[in-house]
């Protein structure tokens, strides 16, 4: 298969530094017949389709700073290599209707956000938040009252069992946990190689462990599927993990959980992004929050980049690519 015919890669220097250190940088510039590198920044929405139309581009490199593809599309493209996740702010389903293959960057994060995920189970195990205000601000330190608690030997439930939450079970291995599982495509097969529990229902995950981590995808089905009944049946000294998506969550219902102090809740994501300065959740001492951080972290999003240029060079090849968008895709994603 010839080379493309032209490869404009919309990606500022900073994702151009973080996403494609050298030597990928080099390798996805001889990539095409022609080139051209655009801070997307640098144009405003007007301009960036003009320069659509003047490129013709047949492949366009894509990250978070780049603007909405235009209708129509420019009549060469073919291929749209997104180095990031979701795609909604940058295509729309008609788009891949007409026949646009998208990539995103799949799986190649998945162990840095369940890395997170770890981190924020440890800092509610141990108390971390409230030491943290403790020490810094009031001079604290422990006594004999003081009570923490460790990871080994506990009782874990995994809401979704996408790539995020198989690199979590992965994680875990050394701690000797038990892992129940709730998400409609876990079968016996699953149970087998990944050495979890399919639990009976949403109620029997929150009921039996001690430590629920929230990671189902957000899609109509889920919108506030977590409810206030639900998280009630964490008992007490319990936590309650969310590095997926905020918006599964009644916000609420947790909010309340959380101030009475029975819990101890990591949270990452939010309905509300950013997190609105006068919200409840902030100064609850058993409450860890972090601004949706999960991943990539700014040292590892070369391993999408990485992950990114393979894909290309699947489309040079004439090969199949990895983590397609189709519109059935596109629906179930957040």
């Amino acid at each position: 298969m010839p080379k493309p015919a032209f490869v404009l890669a919309l990606l500022t220097a900073e994702e151009v530094r973080d996403f494609l250190p050298e030597p990928m940088w080099s390798e996805l510039r001889a990539l095409g017949a022609g080139f051209r590198h655009q801070d997307p920044l640098a144009l405003d929405a007007a301009q960036t389709d003009q320069l659509l139309r003047e490129l013709d581009p047949e492949v366009i490199v894509a990250a978070w700073k780049t603007r909405p593809l235009p209708h129509p599309l420019p009549p060469r493209l073919r291929y749209v290599c997104y180095l990031c996740g979701s795609v909604k702010k940058l295509v729309t389903r008609a788009q891949l209707e007409q026949g646009l293959l998208l990539t995103n960057w799949g799986g190649s994060i998945s162990r840095i956000v369940a890395e997170w995920a770890l981190f924020h189970v440890l800092c509610c195990l141990r108390r971390a938040t409230s030491w943290s205000l403790a020490m810094h601000l009031e001079q604290g330190w422990k006594n004999s009252g003081t009570e923490t608690a460790s990871l080994f030997g506990r009782r874990i439930g995994i809401h979704g069992f996408g790539m995020v939450a198989r690199e979590f079970v992965r994680l875990l291995e050394p701690f000797g946990t038990q892992v129940l599982v709730f998400a409609p495509d876990v079968d016996a097969t699953a149970e087998s190689t990944w050495g979890v529990r399919r639990a009976p229902s949403l109620e029997a995950l929150f009921a039996e462990n001690d430590i629920i981590v929230e990671l189902a995808p957000l899609i109509p089905e889920t919108v506030g599927i977590v409810t206030e009944k639900l998280l009630r049946l964490i008992r007490p000294g319990g936590v309650f993990v969310n590095v997926g998506r905020g918006a599964v969550v009644d916000e609420a219902a947790l909010l309340r959980v959380a101030r009475e102090g029975r819990i101890q809740v990591g949270l990452d994501v939010f309905a509300d992004e950013p997190l609105p300065g006068d919200s409840g959740f902030r100064g609850l001492r058993n409450v860890t929050l972090t601004p949706h951080l999960a991943g990539p972290t700014t040292d590892r999003r070369r391993d999408a980049g990485a992950f990114g240029l393979r894909n290309l060079k699947a489309y040079v090849a004439g090969e199949p690519l990895e983590a397609v968008v189709t519109p059935f895709v596109f629906d179930r994603s957040s």
